[in-house]
């Protein structure tokens, strides 16, 4: 069953299934959380664009991740509501897994390139009437909580979309891991190699982050349990994944040694995904590849337009006009009229404690002093979804709406989805980035917002000294040695964050409109060189999947 609805390039023959827990690829479908999704959706795109033998593997979520909604009192509300989706085709295939000694039956559903201008997906469920209620929950909602929940997901993930790819005669070459959550593919591959060495050759591994949380471990009995191993008897498990005497089984060190090259997300976390891995006996190289974003999808077609003419008039009038548009949305969520005058940053992405959404108010009376001064007025906006579980990031998240009931120039918008995400890069002047140092392995909202004219103002993490320019295309908070306690951080980070907006970004915007043009284009101009997602997708095929470690 040919899936592509177009003429693969002969550079991109190579067939990869690229097997992500979400995919952000368009508003109308809510399978993804953050920035992870926001990544493979544009991965998916561009090699549309490029014509690679590409498929996409996921998991089609019941109930998506959640809606951000809000109680009476306006603080966060998760709300789970079924979601439908008429453009996905349910394929003529089922499978059946194992999972916690139970068959459990795997349903597809096929997203054609051609309705959102991607690579074909393959969108699993468990949510069928074959199942008990139970394994129908299993893929209902993204990144459940429970551990066995959890497992059992990354069991139709991994397993699943092996035995759903060779039940559509798919002849796949590569199986790409974007995260540890579909290492169970090794496993379902492994006994039609009996030979883990060759079975690397077909697989390789992304790992996107260096927080815990994003670095699963689990009790490898559990895991046995619960089918994670596909049948492979846990002696070979043990002897193929290097746990002969250990029972915390890590998800990643696994994925490290089972694929055949592995690559982080821009050239400082290589660093430190090296570093974190040292030690790990027989996993494979750890190379970087930035991640970028799909300028087709993100920006703003008269801004670059007017980009392209050397129009700065232009370019400021439409600026303003985007701010308008977003402005409209913010009256719609709380009331407050915003000004397109007036200087708005933007603080937007997932809400994690480590990203320091509330850093702007760490020294309260100097914020205060900012967002009160009607001379040099500004306007802040956050959004971002925490997770639902995440206490101390939906405390934060509601902490700062109610602060910002005090202020007309302060909004927290809710619905942080694609959609809002676009407005908000189209319609900021400033996209402010927040991270503690070393633990920002890319983060590209700052890309697609940097792609509409937002100047990124960020600490100098992930991929932001890959590209900035301080004072002529991005804005840099000085870095600091991350050896330094939490508070020290936290305290030179807002001082030195607070120096730069009162002294340089703000007298700019103000004083100074033709260079704060000019910053804008320098940002949009050089953003496409190297950070557009075409580029990442091409170097994906060049440097993993026609990797031989044999050259």
């Amino acid at each position: 069953m040919k899936l592509q609805s177009y003429h693969i390039k002969d550079k991109y023959k190579t067939s990869v299934a690229y097997f992500s827990m979400e995919f952000a690829i368009d508003q109308a479908l809510k399978i993804y959380s953050g920035g992870l999704g926001f990544l493979a959706g544009s991965h998916m795109r561009s090699a549309y664009d490029l014509k690679q033998n590409m498929i996409g593997v996921g998991i089609l979520w019941s109930f998506g991740y959640y809606d951000q909604e809000r109680n009476e009192d306006r603080t966060l509300n998760p709300k789970y509501t079924r979601k439908f989706y008429y453009f996905l085709e349910e394929l003529p295939v089922k499978a059946t897994v194992r999972i916690n000694n139970k068959d459990v039956v795997i349903k597809a559903f096929l997203l054609r390139p051609d309705v959102f201008g991607t690579a074909p997906m393959i969108l699993l469920s468990t949510d069928t009437d074959e199942n008990d209620f139970l394994s129908r929950t299993i893929t209902h909602k993204l990144y459940e909580g429970n551990e066995r929940t959890r497992i059992a997901q990354e069991i139709v993930l991994g397993v699943g979309g092996v035995k759903i790819l060779e039940a559509m005669g798919q002849q796949i070459d590569i199986y790409h891991m974007n995260e540890g959550h579909a290492l169970p593919l090794v496993y379902e591959l492994y006994p039609r190699f009996n030979d883990i060495n060759e079975l690397k050759n077909h697989v390789v591994f992304t790992t996107h982050t260096p927080e815990a949380a994003g670095n699963e471990i689990h009790n490898i009995h559990l895991l046995e349990e619960m089918g994670f191993f596909s049948g492979v008897d846990l002696k070979t498990v043990r002897e193929i994944s290097g746990y002969e005497y250990d029972d915390n089984f890590s998800l990643t060190v696994a994925a490290l040694r089972s694929a055949k090259r592995s690559n982080a997300v821009s050239k400082i976390h290589g660093t430190v995904a090296n570093e974190m891995w040292k030690d790990v006996d027989g996993r494979c190289e750890i190379i970087s590849i930035t991640n970028s974003q799909d300028k087709k999808y993100w920006t703003d077609k008269t801004l670059i337009r007017a980009l392209d003419e050397h129009e700065d008039y232009q370019i400021e009038a439409r600026k303003k006009h985007l701010k308008k548009i977003l402005f409209d949305e913010v009256a719609d969520q709380t009331g407050k009229m915003f000004d397109p005058e007036v200087l708005t940053i933007v603080w937007a992405r997932r809400f994690a404690e480590y990203k320091r959404p509330g850093l702007l108010k760490y020294d309260f009376d100097r914020f205060v002093k900012l967002i009160t001064n009607e001379e040099r007025p500004v306007q802040i906006i956050w959004a971002g979804k925490p997770y639902p579980t995440d206490f101390g990031a939906v405390n934060i998240f509601n902490e700062l709406i109610k602060i910002s009931h005090r202020y007309k120039n302060i909004a927290v918008l809710v619905g942080y989805e694609l959609s809002l995400s676009r407005l908000l890069k189209q319609g900021s002047d400033i996209w402010l980035n927040t991270p503690r140092i070393t633990r920002e392995a890319s983060g590209t909202s700052g890309m697609s917002a940097t792609m509409n004219g937002s100047i990124h103002f960020s600490i100098n993490d992930g991929w932001h000294p890959e590209f900035a320019r301080d004072g002529r295309n991005a804005f840099t908070i000085p870095e600091l040695d991350h050896k330094l306690s939490i508070e020290e951080q936290d305290r030179l980070d807002n001082k030195n964050m607070m120096d730069i907006l009162e002294n340089t970004i703000i007298p700019t915007y103000y004083d100074n409109s033709k260079r704060w043009v000019e910053i804008m284009k320098n940002a949009m101009g050089e953003i496409e060189q190297d950070f557009h997602s075409g580029r990442m997708a091409d170097e994906y095929y060049v440097r993993m999947f026609d990797y031989s470690k044999t050259k």
